[in-house]
């Protein structure tokens, strides 16, 4: 009895002290949002839209107010999970293949997994939605999420065919499979973010919390549309002192809308901050509130000029807050040049996590400056910007800042240096006076450092050999392909009659393939299937239908290649490209 009465005390303690040092690493809770841009906020002197939760946190954290992400939103992401820039990781573009990170990446959530985190993402992923680049591939444990760039996009068919609703009761991806869920999409995210962090209170965890919204389409409950139904969001801002875009009729009832999401959005965070505090959880938990780019539509942007998409301060400054009140107990402003490149190795810092040390990090731990110990910082610190479709282009919507001077190119590939934008962000925060007339010899400085920038970036292995998704694993099958991971044309996202194919590699086997078709009008014609140097083709005569379907299908194996799928219907003379394909290995 004695005996049995010590094992139990020495496994007591034992448990104790296992707690104990799990509880030495924080908990991280990483929120972003989509196209929220920098003036979508009451902090930041938006008298328009309700965000009382969003300017508490903002006033209790520590404010980082010249942070910058890319212009678009896969590339953002890229980067945030990396540390690198997302040319580097294989990502180049919101669709047509470039928004499929390769998986030798290394992420947050596997850096913080290699130290015993429980590590969950809710919401939008926009990465890669095929093995081997899904989150579950790229060191999440939970994950619950939508495909492609955007909920009612072609690549998420799953609700795309809802059209104005697809924002409610959607079908979702939980852990690879197919779910049906009730609700509107930022509440469900919120509260399957709000669960994750309940069931691993007792442990350290990594909540990433990656809301669609206010991205299109604009979808809200009735209840936070009526907040703005009879609002001009115009109006505060007539004959101010910054720089403000007339907004059309068009204009404003998108305003109204985003303002709605963003209002739903900032009562999921104050559920989501009220729930840290009743756990006790609120002193050891990080908090990160950021975007992913400017805004899409034309509104407050506290006066930056552009929005996303672009390389000027509108579509790249964003907001960044950062709570942790057990180390960073200063509530402050950073007025120094920060950017998602510098989260990863920020939060290995904060929770004491070693990195892998090959791993070349664009980003740089900011912890010195938030906590005091350092209070010099680079100040002619160099950042890139661009964003095209495709693959950069020489010298459009591309720029580099080096410090506070920026060059912006929105010229051709042979311009002379008169061709550019030069800009002294201290001086002129909103791009207001171009400099390059005048100061010629900073421009042609800055103009070499970008050409050699982007000469090494669009180097990289990742961007120049595409991750190929691979077909027939046990880890996925069976499996979609969509159309956001397609290649192929420029308009291969959305259109019907267009060239497009995947980058995959195929394990050797016997299938049953699907093809599945946006429009019901495949009627008589031939299906083909190309797969590096094998050819299948099929002639149907069906009648109106939207899915096609090959069965017992032989593939040999391939590394590396392209599979291309068209329909030729007879007598068209054309080729449609399928919405999606699904291949089951049997």
């Amino acid at each position: 009895m004695m005996m049995m009465m010590r094992t139990i005390f020495v496994l007591f303690v034992l448990f104790s002290c296992w707690r104990a040092v799990s509880q030495e690493r924080p908990n991280v809770i990483l929120i972003i949002t989509d196209d929220q841009g920098y003036g979508d906020i009451g902090y930041h002197g938006n008298p328009v839209v309700k965000t009382p939760n969003l300017d508490r946190l903002a006033k209790e954290s520590v404010r980082l107010t010249n942070f910058y992400v890319s212009p678009v939103c896969a590339p953002t992401r890229s980067s945030l999970m990396t540390g690198r820039y997302s040319l580097r990781t294989g990502v180049h573009d919101t669709y047509n293949g470039g928004a499929i990170m390769s998986t030798d990446e290394v992420t947050i959530a596997e850096v913080l997994k290699e130290a015993n985190y429980k590590t969950g993402i809710f919401g939008k992923w926009h990465l890669g939605d095929n093995y081997p680049s899904r989150p579950s591939d790229q060191g999440f444990d939970e994950s619950l999420i939508h495909l492609a760039g955007g909920m009612g996009q072609p690549g998420d068919f799953t609700t795309y065919f809802k059209f104005d609703s697809s924002y409610f009761d959607p079908t979702l991806w939980h852990n690879n499979e197919m779910e049906d869920y009730q609700g509107y999409c930022s509440d469900i995210f919120a509260s399957e973010a709000l669960s994750f962090i309940r069931e691993n209170k007792d442990n350290p965890f990594f909540c990433y919390l990656a809301f669609n919204a206010p991205h299109t389409p604009l979808q809200l409950p009735q209840k936070y549309y009526d907040m703005y139904k009879d609002v001009d969001p115009e109006a505060p801002f007539r004959g101010g002192d910054k720089p403000m875009p007339k907004m059309s009729e068009q204009d404003k009832e998108a305003a109204r809308k985003v303002y709605g999401m963003v209002t739903n959005i900032d009562d999921n965070v104050g559920m989501i901050l009220h729930e840290l505090k009743k756990l006790k959880l609120e002193k050891n938990t990080i908090v990160i509130f950021m975007t992913d780019n400017g805004p899409q539509q034309y509104r407050y942007t506290g006066g930056f000029r552009a929005r996303k998409g672009s390389v000027y301060q509108g579509g790249v400054r964003v907001p960044f807050y950062i709570r942790y009140p057990q180390a960073l107990k200063k509530s402050q402003d950073i007025r120094v040049n920060a950017a998602h490149i510098d989260v990863l190795p920020t939060l290995a810092d904060l929770c004491q996590v070693d990195l892998p040390t090959d791993l070349n990090l664009d980003g740089q731990s900011l912890l010195p400056l938030m906590d005091g110990s350092k209070t010099a910082w680079d100040e002619e610190r160099s950042l890139f910007f661009y964003w095209t479709r495709k693959y950069p282009e020489r010298y459009e919507n591309i720029a580099q800042q080096v410090g506070n001077k920026k060059l912006v190119g929105h010229t051709s590939y042979g311009s002379d240096i008169e061709g550019f934008e030069l800009f002294d962000l201290e001086k002129d925060p909103y791009e207001q006076n171009n400099l390059v007339m005048s100061n010629t010899t900073l421009a042609l400085e800055l103009k070499d450092e970008l050409d050699r920038k982007l000469s090494e970036l669009t180097k990289s292995p990742h961007l120049v050999n595409q991750s190929p998704i691979i077909i027939g694993t046990a880890y996925e099958n069976p499996i979609y392909l969509n159309r956001n991971d397609a290649s192929g044309e420029r308009g291969v996202w959305r259109q019907t009659n267009v060239f497009g194919k995947w980058v995959v590699s195929i394990m050797e086997g016997t299938y049953d393939i699907e093809f599945k078709f946006i429009e019901s009008v495949i009627g008589k014609g031939i299906l083909n299937l190309e797969t590096g140097a094998v050819i299948n083709r099929m002639r149907y005569d069906l009648g109106e239908t939207d899915i096609l379907v090959m069965e017992d299908v032989s593939l040999p194996e391939m590394q590396s290649g392209d599979l291309i799928p068209f329909f030729n219907p007879d007598g068209s003379g054309g080729a449609i490209f399928p919405l999606w394909v699904k291949l089951t290995k049997k």
